[in-house]
């Protein structure tokens, strides 16, 4: 049917009514996998380079993991720690907060216990995560 003038692009759809209501949708329950193994599996479909784990529990009280990994450019960083936010709010870890989407040098992704650095090569050579928190780190004094 040609549209006339008054009429929208959606005048020729109809209604239909449906013989019973449909089922409520089934809310999405969370994986059984952890955050820092969807965390690892985004970086692996993002394509991220040299992706690095650190154990920090006893050495921070911020996170217990530390995940590192490297982009190409910034638009390529961008896209890796999007697809890494998605990931995680997608398998019902909830959302999390990132820093540094709008310049893409470095982005730092909190997912509670797990936190995520990505780094184009020349930010990550310069901070050098990998040395600061390192197997070298003393742990963490807690007052008694």
């Amino acid at each position: 049917m040609p549209i006339s003038k008054g009429m929208t692009a959606l005048a020729h759809l109809t209604v239909v009514e449906a013989g019973r209501p449909l089922p409520p949708a089934a809310a999405q329950a969370p994986r059984s996998g952890s955050p820092l193994g969807t965390i690892l599996a985004a970086l692996e479909d993002a394509k991220a380079e040299e992706i690095v784990t650190i154990d920090v529990n006893g050495k921070s009280s911020l996170a217990d993991q530390m995940v590192i990994a490297s982009g190409r450019s910034d638009r390529h960083v961008g896209a890796i720690a999007e697809r890494v936010m998605a990931a995680l709010k997608d398998a019902g870890f909830g959302s999390v907060q990132a820093e540094g989407l709008t310049v893409c040098e470095w982005v730092l992704i909190d997912a509670g216990d797990v936190i995520v650095h990505v780094f184009k090569p020349e930010a990550r050579t310069f901070y050098n995560l990998e040395r600061l928190w390192g197997a070298d780190r003393p742990k963490e004094q807690r007052p008694a």
